[in-house]
């Protein structure tokens, strides 16, 4: 199966994202902050990114930014668990600005297991059809 990294400062959203993913046959590596992220992009090759948008030290549109320069093939599913219908006062819509920037789906916390693994496969299989012609250039 996949090779899934969750970038996330929540320890209950890396623990649950963790479980669902692995109970599916992935193996999941967990990074608490964006900068320990990058640190394990530049380290690994990774199928799929999980990257929560709200996070002390480097947010997630920052970190989105710097993984694209380091990977960017790779499909990236933004977090978040701020309000989606932001209102006049309210900040903007990072979860759709996050997609706009180059995330291949957004899913607002709290999401449903079903929901989150079937995100997963439409990315990973997405993916797939473009990570076929991508990989053939580089051998």
């Amino acid at each position: 199966m996949a090779n899934i990294l969750i970038v996330d400062d929540d320890p209950a959203v890396q623990l649950t994202i963790r479980l669902l993913l692995e109970r599916a046959g992935h193996q999941v590596t967990v990074a608490g902050d964006g900068r320990k992220g990058l640190v394990l992009v530049e380290a690994s090759q990774f199928d799929l990114l999980f990257l929560d948008i709200y996070m002390p030290g480097m947010d997630g549109l920052e970190t989105m930014r710097h993984v694209r320069a380091l990977q960017p093939a790779i499909p990236i599913i933004v977090i978040s668990g701020r309000s989606i219908t932001p209102d006049t006062y309210a900040e903007p819509d990072f979860l759709k600005m996050a997609t706009k920037l180059g995330a291949v789906a957004s899913l607002q916390k709290p999401f449903r297991a079903d929901a989150l693994l079937a995100a997963v496969d439409g990315c990973l299989k997405a993916g797939e059809s473009e990570g076929s012609d991508v990989n053939a250039s580089h051998r």
